[in-house]
């Protein structure tokens, strides 16, 4: 791999509009967590599909790594080249909503396009794109399909590639694919467009993309519940999506760890108990016209209640009230990034494996060591964000058990038929997590796609698959 050096900047420039090649700024070279950094030295900001085309095609020729950059959201390092080689390539420029057809419940929009944009441009067309989670405001729809990106809505709508009609992408060498279609049924051959989707970056770039809009509720509801375990939060959702069907549109579950770290470092946020409960749930339900939120979670509460699955709860009142339980949930990660966590784990479960796991995981770290333990999560799909805090009083510098915490947390999670990254990708985070874990017929034909499609090895190199 050669670098991204001035030699080849130069050359670069001469095929582009003014201003579209720059120095790196720090805010491309860092991510969330900060424990990773960027060495690039340029960034790529065209305008249009075409200079995209133009950048990869001279970047291949060059033998020249490239970081799609989207957001800069994501939790593992997928957007940062830490060898100093490759280009960085930012479609912030690419913002369009190129058109909504509401009767067809479609959008098209660019893969710059910010997820609260592309909400909003939905919303005033009556209509509702789902993906929705807390980054949402700075978050970018090329990055979110790349990652395959899931947050509070998958259980009732899916994860963002369910969340897609078509693509237009650049191919590794310059090619521009146009799989911009609106269309529900195209049975022509191998789909592309999934295999782009949780790529991360690693086959092309998503420039534009025909997204899937949903119909808005006309009614929404919004409960907090307090429940006995894990498995009794199981148990109500077992119960709600009997009585409710497809009307639930989230279901989280959260532990009182979290809650304590929201009192400890964000005072502020609103909790609705003077001594938080140890287990909790937030439902929300999206309902027709014809149909009352209210009262299908009062009958869920009554049932839950008698079957001893529930203990207490809220249901929301107001459209403010329902927005401060949710503020809860969506502080948990802030809160607990303000702690300072060991170890951060984003895994996936079949839905009756999660009570044993919770209940197998905390003795099999506490051999590690003396922890607080954080696990929250959609939990209506399986997703759990499973976390590890130095004890009270204690920093994380205290502690040099960060990998073992991790290969802990893993192989149970890989024990009980699950995976080590349920929303937030491989990155370069886990790419030796697939090594350890992924299956060797996957991975062999993982590499044979990447290297017909990626033959230079110059798509987000080091992510993902290694070297």
């Amino acid at each position: 791999m050669h670098p991204a050096d001035d030699t080849f900047a130069a050359a670069l420039v001469e095929q582009l509009p003014a201003d579209t090649l720059r120095r790196a700024e720090p805010r491309y070279l860092e991510e969330p967590r900060g424990k990773w950094r960027g060495l690039s030295q340029w960034v790529a900001l065209p305008r249009t599909t075409q200079e995209v085309s133009t950048i990869l095609k001279a970047c291949n020729a060059a033998r020249v790594g490239v970081v799609p950059y989207g957001g800069g959201t994501g939790l593992v390092a997928g957007q940062v080249s830490t060898d100093g080689a490759a280009l960085i390539l930012s479609l912030e420029r690419m913002t369009a909503i190129m058109g909504v057809y509401p009767q067809e419940n479609a959008a098209v929009v660019q893969a710059g396009a910010i997820l609260a944009d592309v909400q909003a441009a939905a919303a005033e067309a009556d209509r509702l794109f789902p993906l929705s989670l807390a980054s949402e405001g700075s978050a970018r729809i090329g990055g979110l399909l790349s990652t395959n990106a899931g947050g509070v809505n998958t259980l009732r709508y899916g994860n963002a590639r369910d969340q897609v009609l078509g693509l237009e992408a650049v191919l590794p060498d310059g090619q521009i694919w146009n799989g911009l279609k609106r269309l529900r049924k195209d049975n022509t051959g191998y789909d592309l467009r999934h295999l782009l989707m949780g790529a991360e970056g690693t086959l092309g770039v998503i420039t534009t993309a025909a997204l899937k809009l949903q119909p808005r509720p006309a009614v929404t509801g919004t409960a907090l519940l307090t429940v006995a375990s894990p498995q009794a939060a199981l148990d109500l959702l077992s119960l709600a999506r009997t009585q409710i069907g497809d009307g639930i549109s989230a279901f989280e579950l959260m532990h009182r760890m979290g809650f304590d770290f929201l009192r400890e470092t964000l005072p502020d946020i609103r909790q609705p108990w003077e001594s938080p409960p140890e287990w909790a749930v937030l439902i929300e339900l999206g309902l027709g016209r014809d149909q009352s939120p209210q009262e299908a979670l009062e009958t869920l509460f009554a049932e839950s209640f008698e079957a001893g699955l529930v203990s207490d709860g809220l249901i929301a009142q107001s459209a403010q009230q329902a927005q401060d339980f949710w503020n809860i949930r969506e502080h948990i990660p802030e809160g607990n990034k303000r702690i300072g966590s060991i170890s951060s784990q984003d895994i996936s479960l079949p839905l009756s494996a999660i009570p044993e796991f919770i209940a197998t995981a905390g003795p099999a770290l506490a051999k590690l060591g003396d922890f607080r333990i954080n696990c929250f999560g959609h939990v209506g799909d399986g997703n759990l964000h499973y976390n590890v805090f130095p004890a009270q009083g204690r920093s994380r510098t205290d502690y040099n058990v960060s990998d073992a915490v991790k290969t802990c947390v893993h192989d149970l999670t890989d024990s009980f038929g699950g995976s080590v990254s349920a929303e937030h990708g491989l990155g370069r985070l886990k790419v030796g997590d697939l090594e350890r874990y992924g299956d060797p017929a996957k991975l062999a034909a993982m590499r044979a796609i990447k290297a017909a499609l990626d033959p230079n090895g110059i798509m987000n190199p080091g992510a993902v698959l290694s070297s």
